[in-house]
């Protein structure tokens, strides 16, 4: 079948009732978490994780991918009009976004952001429906070792591309690791690291983990900052809608920050932050009136959405396809699928076409959604931004606690989240990253089953290891993406400093 059969599938898929109203779900709790400062889409999923699970894989999946394409879309209101970014991506949001919401061209600035996530969204995602066929082609061909090799370049993506370093990401991945080794060997049946407590033998749940370092971690954190005092709103001003001097100025950024966040979302080194600095560092370089960065350029804002949610349908690449996660999203995400038994990899398209192409399908429902929700509802996304934090962040501890309780009823299963809760808020307070560990929980054992396989195959030899071309380019370039991080980080962000220190002068 040819990728615009499997599409309609798909779209048939996404279309049926129920779906549609997991998307409509998705969509709605992804905006209204991503205006909400310090709540992010991977907070989201991580405590839906625990409740979902006796729902239907293809709803539960759609919902969790409409709350990440709300998270994007969500942040940018709170970049603009409270200077807050909800998410790191929102940060070049904040700069000329703020400039222009108190100027008293809020409208403007919300209306270029949605629309230009929309067509971002629209033409990523089927770029995602025409690339993912061929990579998956490809990846049938892995063995033991190629898949080891793959797994060794998801350890080095997770942590170089988390955090601003590389040893702490490596320390954060580690603690996954141990944590999988918890429970009973698959191949010998010798119980590890369980320390004679029956609850261990059966490891570690990712859903605990997840809940407890995204959500508790991330309360007691923010609980431990204090109050910080009053944030101040800027009001919409204005008509909400663009002239046509703005509709100029940002259909070319809308189509360059696709073509640049596309590409980098979908790179294992990617990440949604490097495609909005490197988009608004190239909205400058080619602006006619580069003066006016800094005060306000609505092109500043246009470029960098695109790139956005042009990201979060690239980090889904590597995501279905290889089973790599390049955002924290993704790695809950890849917990959710694994939540049902599904494991992300060439053999998602070949053994569950409709839930993967449903998926893809319904990301696009969900950008129309997304385009709907925003603009007419932006009064009631705003009043969100009234809710009292001690209110806010007792309901996500109440959420996470009621929903770990509901998966597995056990004293000692709330003993850990607790416990991990702690883990996540030392984490955070020392800044190391917390995706890094769940994904070591997550893809640790599926490395050591392909690292076991290799060597037994090859009576013991490592040398097998790079012996494959494929094997050793993977090897290659997870040794490339400690080096690519740096370098676009460095590039994007220096751009940006520059342009906050010149607005300070």
């Amino acid at each position: 079948m040819s990728t615009f059969e499997f599409l309609f599938q798909g779209i048939l898929v996404a279309m049926q009732p129920m779906n549609l109203l997991y998307a409509l779900v998705g969509v709605t709790l992804g905006t209204a978490v991503g205006v909400l400062p310090g709540i992010g889409p991977a907070l989201t999923v991580a405590l839906l994780l625990p409740v979902t699970y006796k729902l239907d894989p293809a709803g539960s999946l759609i919902m969790f991918a409409g709350i990440y394409y709300g998270g994007m879309y969500g942040g940018s209101t709170t970049s603009i009009l409270l200077n807050t970014p909800g998410e790191s991506a929102s940060i070049v949001t904040a700069l000329e976004g703020n400039k222009m919401a108190r100027a008293g061209r809020g409208g403007p600035a919300l209306a270029t952001a949605a629309i230009g996530s929309f067509v971002a969204g629209l033409i990523a995602t089927l770029g995602l429906a025409f690339i993912a066929p061929y990579i998956v082609k490809l990846a049938l061909v892995f063995g033991p070792r190629e898949y080891f090799a793959l797994m060794v370049l998801a350890f080095v993506t997770v942590s170089s591309a988390f955090g601003d370093s590389a040893l702490r990401g490596l320390t954060s991945l580690f603690i996954g690791f141990a944590l999988a080794m918890v429970g009973i060997d698959q191949q010998t049946g010798q119980a590890r690291l369980s320390f004679g407590i029956p609850d261990l033998l059966d490891g570690v749940e990712v859903t605990t983990l997840a809940v407890a370092m995204f959500a508790i971690g991330e309360t007691l954190y923010i609980a431990a900052q204090g109050n910080r005092g009053e944030e101040k709103v800027e009001a919409v001003k204005g008509s909400l809608w663009m002239t046509a001097q703005d509709w100029g100025r940002s259909w070319k950024a809308w189509l360059r920050g696709t073509l640049i966040g596309f590409p980098i979302g979908a790179m294992p080194a990617g990440g949604a932050e490097i495609g909005t600095f490197l988009s608004y560092a190239t909205e400058k370089r080619l602006a006619k009136n580069p003066e006016e960065f800094g005060h306000g350029a609505i092109e500043g804002v246009a470029g960098p959405e695109a790139a956005n949610n042009a990201s979060a349908a690239g980090t889904l690449v590597p995501l279905l396809t290889l089973g790599l996660p390049t955002t924290a999203t993704a790695a809950i995400m890849l917990a959710g699928f694994q939540q049902y038994g599904l494991q992300p990899g060439p053999l998602l398209f070949a053994n569950n076409p409709q839930i993967v192409w449903g998926l893809i399908a319904s990301l696009l429902i969900a950008n129309a959604m997304l385009l709907v929700l925003n603009l007419p509802l932006i009064g009631l996304w705003v009043r969100l931004l009234t809710i009292p934090k001690p209110w806010l962040y007792a309901g996500i501890l109440l959420f996470a606690t009621l929903g770990t309780i509901g998966a597995n009823p056990s004293v000692f299963e709330l003993g850990m989240l607790l416990g991990f809760g702690v883990l996540g808020y030392i984490m955070r307070l020392f800044g190391y990253p917390i995706a890094p560990a769940v994904v070591g929980l997550i893809l640790g054992p599926l490395a050591e089953q392909q690292l076991r396989r290799a060597l037994a195959i090859s009576q013991g030899d490592v040398t097998t290891l790079v012996m494959s071309p494929i094997a050793a380019g993977l090897l290659i370039v997870a040794a490339a993406a400690f080096i690519i991080p740096l370098i676009l980080r460095l590039r994007g962000r220096g751009e940006v400093l520059s342009q906050l220190a010149a607005n300070e002068d």
